[in-house]
């Protein structure tokens, strides 16, 4: 059975589930190959314009899978320090196949999201949390460094870099509550409605213009990667300007003035 499923959760909306709960979902080379395979078929797929993060079960992910982690494919040939490389190189993807996705992705987390784990929240776009979850870098913990999945570039973004240094460097647990007052979420809600709640505000997010998402979510991560403001705003400018030849401002002009919700085709 695949340890990662995709749902269709409302019209436009795609739930992908980490789906291996007795295991806590944790980041074997097996649930990974089937995270890449599920991200492929939604992102490709044509009539999804935002999609759900979660996990099953009493956790999002616990971060790598210590005693059953098996082999990245395609390695059985290769010798120790090779493999090792393709290993990190294949889970070091995980990050880059969200960020890549058109559309946007919400998380919606409950219980551990541990090493890999937080790293996979961190690239997702909007990060809602159950009051059960709680983050921790633990590599650092299990012997290894606290850097993986982009965590290095990722965190300090998000809730500044002292904050990060000590999360990544202790290996210490951030509750919920703390992580909604640091930035590290936006939400934080009961357990129970952690899911539907993300599943709303996606079904919310797709009376927007499919395009306006599209490049919107792109610009986001492309002015965190560059190296000025005027380079930012140069990029926004054009996205603009491409989303203005949609006729989405026309229609959002007439809908404003006919005192209905837009409709918009791109």
């Amino acid at each position: 059975m695949a340890l990662v499923s995709v749902t269709t959760a409302a019209p436009h909306v795609r739930v992908v589930t980490l789906d291996n709960p007795s295991r806590l979902n944790s980041m074997s080379f097996a649930l990974v190959a089937d995270f890449f395979e599920a991200v492929a078929t939604v992102a490709a797929d044509n009539d999804c314009r935002v999609v759900v993060l979660t996990g099953a079960g009493r956790a999002f992910c616990s971060g790598l899978e210590l005693e059953h982690a098996g082999m990245p494919p395609g390695t059985e040939d290769l010798g120790r320090h090779r493999m090792g490389l393709r290993a990190m190189e294949y889970m070091g993807g995980v990050v880059p196949a969200l960020r890549n996705m058109p559309q946007p992705v919400i998380a919606a987390i409950k219980g551990p999201a541990y090493g890999g784990g937080m790293c996979m929240t961190l690239g997702t776009d909007i990060r809602l949390a159950g009051r059960s979850a709680v983050f921790c870098g633990a590599g650092i913990t299990n012997g290894l460094t606290g850097c993986e999945l982009g965590v290095s570039w990722l965190l300090p973004r998000a809730v500044g870099i002292s904050r990060s240094n000590e999360i990544i460097l202790t290996g210490r647990k951030v509750n919920a509550e703390e992580a909604e007052r640091i930035g590290l979420v936006s939400q934080v809600m009961d357990d129970e409605v952690v899911l539907d709640r993300a599943i709303q505000m996606a079904v919310d997010m797709t009376a927007l213009s499919p395009l306006g998402l599209t490049l919107t979510k792109d610009t986001l991560w492309n002015s965190l990667e560059v190296g000025s403001l005027q380079t930012a705003v140069d990029l926004e400018n054009r996205t603009q300007l491409l989303a203005g030849f949609t006729g989405n401002l026309d229609e959002a002009v007439a809908a404003f003035k006919e005192k209905r919700p837009p409709v918009y085709k791109e």
